[in-house]
């Protein structure tokens, strides 16, 4: 097996990104630094990456959290702050797929498969996800226009929804967006830009999947075919 499809295959990360981590000298075979991402590591070959001895995982493993407010979307914080992984048990080494901000909840997937993590967090795939916002009045349409075309949100980069529905009850704009990108905190980004307050920010779907019923603080593994589909 070549040594960057080892490290994939241990949710280090995907191929093409292993590729740089091997040249930047962070993996040893045999106690010997190896350079070359296309290096055949053999059955009894000993693979450390940053000191610790990996393995490739035999199985692709996809969970699903509804992650709750308060919480970092990390598989480890050096302040001592409560992450995700204080919600999960699993026997593998899991990293999340993608972020939600610390005052953001709901559907976030974590896997050891570093390829596929690849797949769904690259902007060029347009991966549909789909939140949920509460807001302090309901979006004009020069607005709602002006988000589905891309508005600045500063540092050079443009934010970019298209807004599904907006309800409005007892002074609250309940709104529904579909992000196509993945641009830090974007949605909290545009409301900013645009001067309206944000109350709530709930992801309920992520490419083929929605959360269902799935409580807060509560995970679930994947399916096969629902892993199927997220390749897909």
């Amino acid at each position: 097996m070549r040594l960057n499809k080892y490290l994939a295959k241990a949710g280090i990360a995907s191929r093409r990104k292993a590729d740089n981590l091997i040249r930047m000298a962070t993996t040893m075979v045999n106690g010997n630094m190896v350079l070359d991402p296309a290096y055949n590591v053999v059955k009894d070959d000993e693979v450390r990456y940053d000191g610790k001895v990996i393995y490739p995982n035999p199985e692709s493993v996809v969970l699903m959290l509804n992650k709750p407010k308060g919480v970092i979307t990390s598989s480890r914080d050096n302040y001592g702050r409560e992450t995700v992984m204080h919600y999960i048990s699993s026997k593998y080494r899991l990293v999340p797929i993608g972020r939600l901000d610390k005052d953001s909840t709901g559907l976030l997937l974590l896997t050891n498969d570093g390829d596929l993590h690849h797949y769904l967090t690259h902007p060029k795939n347009h991966i549909e996800r789909d939140y949920q916002v509460i807001i302090e009045r309901r979006l004009s349409s020069q607005e709602v226009k002006k988000i589905e075309i891309g508005i600045s949100i500063g540092l050079g980069q443009y934010g970019k929804a298209q807004v599904l529905s907006q309800k409005t009850k007892k002074g609250r704009t309940f709104a529904v967006l579909r992000l196509r990108q993945g641009k830090k905190r974007e949605i909290r980004r545009i409301f900013q830009r645009l001067k309206i307050t944000l109350f709530l920010l709930h992801r309920f779907r992520f490419s083929t999947l929605e959360l269902g019923r799935l409580k807060e603080g509560e995970y679930r593994k994947l399916l096969p075919h629902e892993i199927t589909g997220l390749k897909q």
